[in-house]
């Protein structure tokens, strides 16, 4: 009898000392090398939001601004902007709450950017893609068009995302755009509270969903990178690109760069950038969230785009920033 309580007691009290080679193994992303820091002159409005590779040049987006798109190209330590402009016909109704979408457009009649554009992404033709936070809708522009069309999403794509959590809060609706080379793939970034990713498939006249919207929804707080006294904050994600076959998520609020499998959002790697971000010189005040909001990748590194918005560096510096990382050891590829 007492050996039964005894092996009884021992089962539910497990082992007295964990087994080392069982625990879990958290990785810590490698730091991304910063090759150079510009400010871009020409945007008056600031508030850069968006960044592509279109073509030969980088391109960039403001949430402050609707009809324009910048050439960004560079003159000594600066980015010189230059602006393209076009128009955006009405949005059509996308199906979001009356409430979400009046206060939405409420606060954007005071800050300027009644389409809020987001996000930005280029196929291999130079079309250009353009997310819009406040209408939950991507515009289309053709490389020699001075007028855009809204692309004709998939009803079910609201449905879902609001179903899986996303896109409930006003200002935390969709914040990233990446498109495939072929033009064919969309894939959409909900920006946190819950933050999420959501695909979209070219069929004939529509982008339709193929087996359901939602790839990933995460909720939850994302702690601030080892080593800085950050508080912890929603999980987000602040834009996407699509580079070498594979979806690279920017995470402002734990500072990386994750790359992920395209058909399932599953992460494989991350890369960080706290330790170039989070000088002190570079921070901005009381600096409690991060400020990274744009994203562009190719094969010897990574553009990485700052909104300002109205805060000032500890440097002095308000212009929006751009920064400059080489790729990691191994290409985006390595596996690790």
């Amino acid at each position: 009898m007492t050996r039964a309580w005894l092996a009884a007691l021992l089962l539910i009290a497990g082992p007295l000392r964990a087994d080392p080679a069982a625990l879990p193994v958290l990785e810590v992303p490698a730091e991304l090398k910063l090759q150079a820091e510009y400010a871009v002159d020409g945007m008056p409005a600031g508030n850069l939001s968006g960044l592509a590779w279109c073509g030969d040049a980088l391109w960039a987006v403001s949430d402050r601004e609707d009809d324009r798109l910048y050439r960004l190209t560079p003159a000594a330590n600066v980015l010189r902007a230059e602006a393209e402009r076009f128009s955006a016909p009405p949005v059509v109704d996308n199906g979001l709450p009356w409430g979400l979408r009046t206060r939405t457009w409420l606060v954007n009649q005071f800050r300027g950017g009644d389409l809020d554009f987001e996000g930005l992404s280029c196929d291999a033709a130079g079309n250009r893609y353009l997310v819009s936070e406040a209408h939950v809708a991507v515009l289309k522009l053709a490389p020699a068009a001075n007028a855009g069309e809204w692309l004709p999403l998939s009803p079910g794509v609201i449905r879902q995302a609001r179903a899986s959590g996303m896109l409930l809060h006003f200002n935390a609706l969709l914040e990233g755009i990446a498109i495939d080379p072929q033009g064919e793939r969309l894939w959409l970034a909900a920006e946190r509270e819950r933050r999420g990713l959501l695909v979209l498939h070219k069929k004939q006249a529509q982008w339709a969903c193929t087996g359901g919207c939602v790839l990933l929804s995460e909720g939850g707080s994302q702690p601030g990178p080892a080593g800085y006294d950050l508080p912890a904050q929603p999980r987000d994600f602040s834009d996407l690109a699509f580079f070498a076959g594979k979806l690279f998520s920017l995470e402002r609020q734990a500072y990386r760069i994750c790359r992920r499998k395209p058909a399932s959002g599953e992460v494989e790697r991350c890369w960080s950038f706290a330790a170039e971000a989070l000088q002190e010189a570079r921070r901005y005040g009381s600096q409690a969230y991060g400020m990274a909001e744009g994203l562009s990748l190719d094969e010897k590194g990574a553009w990485i785009g700052l909104d300002s918005g109205t805060h000032t560096r500890n440097d002095g510096e308000t212009r929006p920033i751009v920064w400059r990382f080489a790729a990691p050891a191994g290409g985006w590829s390595a596996a690790k």
